[in-house]
């Protein structure tokens, strides 16, 4: 127990630092964050190797860190969103992968629905309580999506290719 917990908590450290340091190459390179979603790649794999409680708070920690040290997201009205946003994907990685055993491309492609739907609901929140100028919830997700068509690729096809080879990696070295 006491091991699982260490390896949980050097993990989420692990991926949080990828979280921050994607973004900022990509960045150096003309941005794209918006496009290649960078901090949501190492997010999504922590869910499919972290326990709960932990793969939420890479979720939520990621974007905060980032958003205190490099300003990406900006912290209103950005960081609300993308927070839940992330804490969403990672936690329902976590339950659909680690939980309900489902193959690493449902439980991927069900999160990343949730995420985008969660999104959109923070997003709902700001305009309704903070009348914040932010497009509808609908069109807020439509547009995400669509800008996103490249990361959302690039998920779909790095992260299984990740999550089976580190499995299969596990299998044999035990």
């Amino acid at each position: 127990m006491k091991n699982q917990r260490i390896n949980n908590l050097v993990l989420s450290g692990i991926f949080i630092a990828m979280g921050l340091i994607l973004p900022m190459i990509f960045h150096g390179f003309g941005g794209g964050g918006p496009v290649f979603l960078p901090m949501h790649i190492p997010v999504l794999i922590a869910g499919f190797f972290l326990e709960l409680p932990f793969a939420i708070a890479v979720g939520i920690l990621t974007p905060v860190l980032s958003s205190l040290l490099t300003g990406m997201p900006p912290l209103f009205p950005v960081l609300p969103y993308m927070a839940l946003e992330l804490a969403v994907y990672s936690a329902m990685v976590s339950l659909l992968y680690r939980k309900l055993k489902l193959n690493v491309y449902i439980s991927l492609i069900i999160s990343m629905i949730c995420g985008r739907i969660a999104a959109g609901i923070a997003v709902w929140a700001l305009i309704t309580f903070f009348t914040v100028q932010l497009p509808s919830p609908v069109v807020f997700i439509q547009g995400a999506i669509i800008k996103g068509i490249p990361g959302i690729v690039i998920q779909l096809i790095l992260i299984p290719i990740v999550v089976l080879s580190t499995n299969k990696f596990k299998s044999t070295a035990s």
